[in-house]
């Protein structure tokens, strides 16, 4: 038999950790895309720059906007519009 549990938010720093490690991750293959096109290492590293950054600081902000979303929202939307149809 299954008890009901509250699903918690997610915290403001788990959020800044997912994105960092997801960061490093997408990071080290643009450096890499960056690099087999340019033949620039350096080049290729200051586009790696700024792309954790500024990519770092848009995944935050779409992390914390979905945590506005109540769970289970789109689900009990589909429920009244689509299946009705």
């Amino acid at each position: 038999m299954m008890k009901n549990r509250k699903i918690d938010k997610e915290s403001h720093v788990r959020s800044i950790l997912k994105g960092l490690t997801w960061r490093v991750v997408a990071t080290t293959t643009i450096i890499f895309i960056a690099y087999f096109t340019t033949g620039d290492i350096s080049l290729a590293l200051e586009i790696g720059a700024i792309e954790f950054f500024i990519k770092f600081m848009l995944y935050y902000m779409h992390e914390r906007a979905w945590q506005l979303v109540p769970r289970g929202t789109f689900r009990k939307i589909y429920r009244t519009y689509i299946k009705r149809a």
